[in-house]
């Protein structure tokens, strides 16, 4: 019955011509708002919400985290966005890409001086993503590509900021702050030690706590693997959650 009624919902919007409340289901993206838990009474089943298991959530006094996320780095033209982290677009001179394929310069193992861009669906914002996932999995939760599909249209280029601000919805629904939060970035270039008091300020304000529970850290990966070449970018994330 409460699928029939989202449905419905979602079919009347349509009609009506407005696009100001979709159903993810019970995820609800609202213009110039952002995403909204549903958690009114009687809440939902698993099949409706992934953040609504049909197992208990035990109220713990304290829970553990872990979050990873990797995105490609490409020239700017290729990725067709920034390369946005924890909030912050990284702005920087040229790098020296490795155009393994010669596709940028005609002659494959070539460095090709470009700004850097990040492919993703949304916006690829590994730490904000990694922070969402950290989050979902002290609390037991599906992870972030099963509540956020990246075949769904609506998260295309779609600001981060906005799964962030759901996730300290889901947080808070179960009765849980933020104990500590440790975010490792890798990323061999551009250099980011001038964003991450902006990163950090951005994390503390969307999951409503304080600068002495928030650390950022950023290291290259020694010229090593995809990274160390400049063709990706990583984070972990450890966080506890506490009530």
């Amino acid at each position: 019955m409460r699928r029939s009624s989202n449905l419905l919902k979602v079919l009347l919007c349509l009609l009506n011509g407005s696009s100001s409340a979709f159903l993810i289901p019970n995820i609800r993206l609202r213009a110039g708002l952002g995403l909204k838990a549903d958690i009114g009474e009687g809440g939902s089943s698993s099949a409706d919400d992934p953040t609504r298991p049909d197992y208990e959530i035990e109220p713990l006094p304290i829970r553990i985290g872990h979050g990873y996320d990797i995105h490609r780095l490409s020239p700017i033209q290729t990725a067709g966005q920034p390369l946005i982290i924890a909030g912050v677009e990284i702005t920087h001179e040229p790098q020296k890409y490795l155009d393994r394929t010669g596709e940028y310069t005609g002659t494959p193992n070539t460095i090709y001086p470009t700004i850097l861009g990040c492919e993703a669906h949304s916006d690829g914002d590994v730490v904000y993503h990694s922070l969402v996932d950290s989050i979902f999995g002290a609390l037991t939760l599906p992870d972030i590509g099963q509540v956020f599909k990246d075949t769904d249209p609506r998260w295309r280029g779609v600001n981060s900021q906005q799964f962030m601000e759901y996730a300290e919805e889901v947080m808070t629904r179960y009765g849980y702050v933020i104990g500590n939060i440790d975010v490792t970035l890798i990323l061999e270039r551009p250099k980011v030690a001038g964003f991450k008091p902006e990163m950090k300020e951005n994390i503390v304000r969307l999951l409503k706590t304080t600068p002495g529970k928030v650390n950022v850290k950023a290291r290259t990966h020694e010229g090593v693997d995809s990274t160390g070449e400049l063709r990706a970018v990583e984070c972990h994330v450890v966080l506890t959650l506490v009530r």
